[in-house]
């Protein structure tokens, strides 16, 4: 199979089962399912389903990851722990639409950062699809609507969401810089013991606010899917993407997030897509499209 095929086979493998997370994030909101705890029993599941097949390679190249345990940290960081947490908080404050189309900002985000970073040549049309896409980005936030912008009145999702994407965009951008030999299994496992090391003292705090979640059915249904689908699945699949046709170009596969949601969230959960959505995606596309321009590079 062609390398490049099977990067973007991958990559809307990932972006398919990433639209399903937004969807049970916003489910569980709906059934009072916690946010961290969520987040946190997911990532043990995964864990634990990673370990027989993972843990004699992890042992083999103990010494290697010690080496890189710094950028290891970051990785697992802002990818298991940061990324998956913002957006359950934000799914208890805005639409699944909403949430998803912000995920159409990470491209921008890997661009802006591979630049400050040096850590992948940028060109001046990724610079100008980067101010498009904020511009994209900032119609949704404000809805069109100045009163907004002026008095600051921001929806909390909307803004725990930009912080999903940063943390993604970091992610992405520095998951390049990893330069070690090692499954994409194994790899999801070792971010996984990283991320978990940050959730815990999240899921002993919802656990000390008495928000306790309930082991019923309708979690461990919850649990399954999000363990085997939007975490091994999809971290495989982007981790495998990135690892041939580098971060920049597989970021731009992430504008299939919101339309697979979105698609979803008016079936399941009979939401709305309003005109502020479609301009504000249209710009984002149009930053996208442009970000993916052939011109000579900007030194910095």
């Amino acid at each position: 199979m062609n390398k490049n095929f099977k990067a973007y086979l991958m990559l809307i493998l990932a972006t398919l089962f990433w639209a399903g997370n937004f969807m049970v994030g916003k489910f569980a909101f709906f059934q009072d399912i916690p946010p961290f705890s969520l987040v946190f029993f997911r990532w043990i599941l995964v864990w634990l389903i990673l370990i027989p097949f993972t843990y004699k390679e992890i042992f083999k190249i103990k010494k290697k990851i010690f080496e890189n345990i710094g950028l290891i940290i970051l990785l697992g960081l802002t990818s298991v722990g940061l990324f998956n947490s913002f957006v359950y908080i934000s799914l208890n404050y805005t639409q699944v639409i909403n949430a998803s189309l912000f995920n159409t900002a990470i491209p921008a985000a890997i661009i802006l950062l591979c630049y400050l970073f040096k850590i992948e040549k940028t060109n001046l049309f990724q610079l100008l699809g980067l101010i498009v896409s904020v511009l994209g980005v900032l119609v949704i936030i404000t809805r069109l609507n100045l009163n907004i912008i002026i008095n600051l009145n921001f929806n909390v999702g909307d803004i725990w969401m930009i912080f999903a994407v940063a943390s993604w965009g970091i992610y992405s951008a520095f998951l390049k810089k990893l330069k070690l030999k090692i499954s994409l299994l194994s790899l999801v496992h070792i971010l996984c013991t990283f991320g978990l090391v940050f959730l815990f003292p999240q899921f002993i705090y919802e656990y000390n606010q008495e928000d306790i979640i309930n082991l019923d059915k309708t979690f461990l249904y919850c649990l399954v899917f999000l363990a085997i689908f939007p975490s091994i699945g999809s971290y495989y699949c982007w981790a495998g993407a990135v690892s041939i046709i580098g971060p920049n170009r597989a970021g731009i596969f992430l504008s299939l997030i919101p339309l697979f949601s979105t698609i979803m969230a008016i079936f399941f959960f009979d939401e709305k897509f309003q005109f502020y959505h479609f301009i504000g995606s249209i710009l984002v596309i149009i930053g996208l499209i442009l970000a993916n321009k052939k011109i000579k590079y900007v030194k910095n």
